[in-house]
């Protein structure tokens, strides 16, 4: 209906003249398929990407060159652990400044062989000098008051002595003559009143030498105690004067140990205070080995168990001694007793690798240590195929782990080859191509 008022307007106006238009024609057969083709290849076209889109990309192909791969094997293993460490002395000698002071002269350099009795510094504290000779002072005096006090304690005594000894002469003569008087009284030689008197003297000398006696013992401990206090002042500046004799004896500052100067922390003119840190003295004939071993691998690790040391000059054995119960940067430091015979080369701060054997596992299944995987949990793993064409993969659940080798608890089988690199290129495959 459309085109026949077309069709009329068009005849309209140019009759009329005004304008000249062309009456459109009816298609041909021949426009009409072309069009009905190209709607059919549209379709097809459109039918055709649709599928391809749902069609899953290709296996990708890897260069089997740059993987690295491993068989499962069934036997024993050796669980073992690896860590660096260094080589520490077993007996360090840490040497601090007794008191305050200022370094006068350094007398040894690190790396000297000292003894015990090695000075290393001189240090100067012209307080602390005269303090001593002050204490000292204070010292002699004392025992010069004691030396003077035991003297006249010592005259007294001997007085009391004398004394005694008189009054002892005394009752003993007075007792002969009452006994003489006795006699004569009996033939009527003495009238009784020259004898009462003769006894009552005896007897007034022989109370008085009891009292003497125990006068004299009195005095023995009155002298006693009185130097026991000038004793114990005298024993009291002693003890001040070998305290300041001992700090200034310290200025002169000796190794305490025999082995080798480590450290020398300190310059000729520097003040130092108490305490301060002046030198480290180490015996290198005795060196053990402190190995950090990362926190998630050291739980199995105990007293006397078997260590390898690689000195980078050769291989020592040693054994567990300690293990640190703190964690300290992710790390567990392990102490390790070492025999001996150290190779040559070993000195303090070497640094050097440890491995320590936890246990042998017989009769497993193992393999080798997977990039990714970690003891006691589930990883996903290329399995190689047996021509070594393609590899799927597969999940398998690990178990105890050494250091290069883990327990396979499920999911392969003794021979079955993995490949143990990081294939997390390859996450959104499950199956590759091998060339």
């Amino acid at each position: 209906m459309p085109s026949q008022i077309i069709h009329g307007m068009a005849l309209a106006l140019s009759r009329t003249g005004d304008i000249s238009l062309d009456i459109p024609r009816k298609p041909t057969n021949k426009k009409a398929k072309r069009i009905i083709f190209a709607a059919a290849g549209a379709v097809v076209l459109l039918g055709i990407t649709l599928g391809l889109s749902r069609i899953k990309p290709a296996a990708p192909s890897v260069d089997r060159a740059n993987l690295w791969t491993d068989s499962v094997k069934r036997g024993p293993m050796l669980r073992q652990v690896r860590g660096t460490g260094t080589l520490v002395p077993e007996t360090v000698q840490w040497i601090s400044a007794g008191t305050q002071g200022r370094v006068t002269k350094i007398l040894m350099l690190p790396g000297t062989v000292v003894k015990a009795d090695t000075v290393l510094m001189e240090l100067s504290n012209p307080e602390l000098e005269l303090a001593a000779r002050d204490a000292e002072l204070q010292l002699k005096a004392s025992e010069a008051e004691l030396a003077n006090q035991r003297v006249q304690l010592e005259s007294q005594r001997m007085t009391q002595e004398a004394a005694t000894a008189q009054v002892k002469a005394d009752a003993l003569e007075a007792k002969l003559r009452a006994e003489a008087d006795e006699s004569l009284a009996k033939d009527g030689l003495v009238p009784d009143i020259n004898l009462k008197v003769s006894h009552a003297k005896a007897e007034e000398l022989a109370t008085r030498y009891q009292i003497e006696q125990k006068r004299l013992e009195i005095s023995s401990d009155a002298v006693k105690a009185q130097l026991d206090v000038q004793n114990a002042k005298v024993a009291q500046l002693r003890a001040l004067y070998e305290l300041k004799q001992s700090q200034v004896d310290a200025l002169k500052v000796t190794a305490g140990t025999p082995g080798v100067l480590q450290q020398l922390p300190v310059e000729v003119g520097q003040s130092v205070a108490a305490g301060v840190i002046l030198a480290k003295v180490a015996d290198p004939s005795h060196l053990k080995a402190q190995l950090k071993i990362a926190e998630t691998q050291a739980k199995d690790i105990q007293n006397g168990q078997q260590v390898s040391i690689d000195t980078r000059n050769g291989v020592v054995d040693g054994k567990v001694m300690r293990i640190d119960p703190a964690v300290q940067n992710g790390t567990v430091t392990v102490d390790v007793s070492l025999g001996a015979n150290l190779p040559k080369g070993a000195r303090p701060d070497l640094t050097v690798d440890g491995t320590i054997e936890l246990e042998r596992l017989d009769n497993i299944l193992y393999v080798g240590r997977p990039a990714i995987g970690q003891d006691y949990s589930k990883c996903s793993l290329f399995k190689v195929a047996k021509d070594g064409s393609e590899a799927d993969r597969i999940t398998v659940q690990l178990g105890r782990s050494s250091v290069s080798t883990i327990e396979v608890v499920q999911g392969l089988n003794e021979g079955d080859q993995v490949i143990l690199s990081d294939m997390s290129n390859w996450d959104s495959y499950d199956h590759i191509r091998l060339r």
